[in-house]
């Protein structure tokens, strides 16, 4: 038998490579797919391959992830539970497509992954094998082996003499990628205990950023960011640059409690400063450029989108039609917002497109030849019809 595992090469998937060829007598393939996780990258063939792996692969798929996922769910204005920018939800599907790739390259019968049986990622990836590829089997071992916990993977692999580095030092269980890092787990399980503030990769504490603001322009291209200050950046370039100088003033760091699809609730701090910024950009551009009632409408599918990808339903029918809707809606979406970044903070100060509706000589408060306030008379009276006597005879 010949598997593909999707390898980080942390604890997990070091006992995991290993268990599987133990209990299945495969061929392991580890898989590393680089969506700008950082470090581990580097190392992960060497380790693969120390710990008995027949092939170590490193894909670099950070490219795939921006223009395939990262972009398109920034236009489809994605945000799960009003504050959860998707960065995890995103990534996994990009993943899965490189796993399912390499396993119709080496001829592989299966996939695994290293995604507990509590969590969203085990229904993400499965749900993306199910869409890409139907006929391979998917591998869980944390629904299949007995091994509980952080302390029995650690017994596991001193046994065995796979070379894993463990420490106390990061208690948490942590997700990065290009777009965010997510931290759970640890201290954080307890809602109250605030996040210390050692733990996060991406920002500087809010209060610790530079005294002075800064300020930027963030251009956008139908609904697509291409340029930061008039520099027209490539997607990665862009997202990365955009990291720096969010993350230099604390920008983007959320703390809440989520509703896992599999019925859990969950804490889990993010850090998303890119994306942040993003988000308020594009946001600032369609409040000129868009129809109101189109506005209102991508903002009602926008829920329904992000709980589409955050339950891992990345490749259905559902969210690719909604994807094409979001798209054509952000056809107008091309201009440029001006932004103030300061101790964690995003303030929007201008905004311009060359398909902007909005007409200064409509909206002043001066003399103007265009509205005739007197309409508004009418206007009012018929909107009053279907209220008149609604309220006659009740408690006020």
């Amino acid at each position: 038998m010949k598997v593909v595992l999707a390898y980080s090469g942390g604890l997990d998937t070091s006992v995991i490579l290993a268990w599987l060829m133990e209990v299945y007598e495969a061929d392991v393939i580890a898989y590393t797919a680089d969506v700008g996780q950082g470090e581990e990258v580097a190392e992960a063939e060497k380790k693969a391959l120390a710990t008995g792996a027949a092939l170590g692969l490193v894909d670099d798929l950070k490219e795939a992830f921006v223009t395939e996922a990262v972009f398109p769910a920034v236009r489809a204005a994605a945000v799960y539970e009003g504050e959860y920018l998707l960065g995890t939800s995103l990534a996994r599907p990009i993943i899965t497509q490189g796993l399912v790739a390499a396993a119709r390259e080496h001829g592989a019968d299966a996939i695994a992954h290293g995604a507990t049986g509590k969590g969203n990622d085990q229904v993400r990836f499965e749900l993306s094998t199910a869409a890409l590829a139907p006929d391979l089997k998917v591998i869980a071992p944390w629904r299949e082996w007995d091994l509980k916990g952080r302390s029995d993977l650690i017994s596991y692999a001193k046994s065995r003499g796979i070379p894993v580095s463990v420490t106390g030092e990061s208690p948490y269980s942590m997700d990065a990628n290009l777009f965010h890092v997510s931290y759970e787990g640890g201290d954080l399980e307890d809602p109250w205990t605030a996040p210390p503030p050692g733990m996060f990769r991406m920002t500087v504490d809010p209060e610790s950023a530079p005294d002075e603001a800064r300020q930027l322009v963030v251009g956008f291209e139908r609904g697509t960011p291409v340029s930061i200050d008039g520099q027209v950046l490539g997607p990665v370039e862009l997202l990365t640059n955009l990291n720096e100088i969010a993350g230099n003033h604390g920008v983007g760091r959320v703390d809440i409690v989520e509703n896992r699809f599999v019925g859990i609730k969950s804490r889990g701090v993010y850090e998303t400063p890119g994306g942040t910024v993003l988000h308020a950009a594009r946001r600032a551009i369609e409040s000129i450029a868009l129809d109101r009632e189109i506005l209102h409408l991508r903002d009602d599918l926008a829920k329904r989108y992000a709980n589409i990808v955050y339950n891992g339903f990345w490749f259905s029918p559902e969210r690719l039609a909604l994807q094409a809707t979001m798209d054509s809606i952000q056809e107008p979406v091309t201009g440029e917002a001006r932004l103030v970044l300061y101790k964690g903070s995003v303030r929007i100060v201008g905004r311009r497109s060359p398909n902007s509706l909005y007409r200064e000589d409509t909206a002043t408060f001066e003399a103007d030849d265009v509205y005739q306030q007197a309409d508004a008379t009418g206007f009012i009276n018929l909107n009053a019809l279907r209220i008149k006597g609604f309220g006659t005879g009740r408690d006020t």
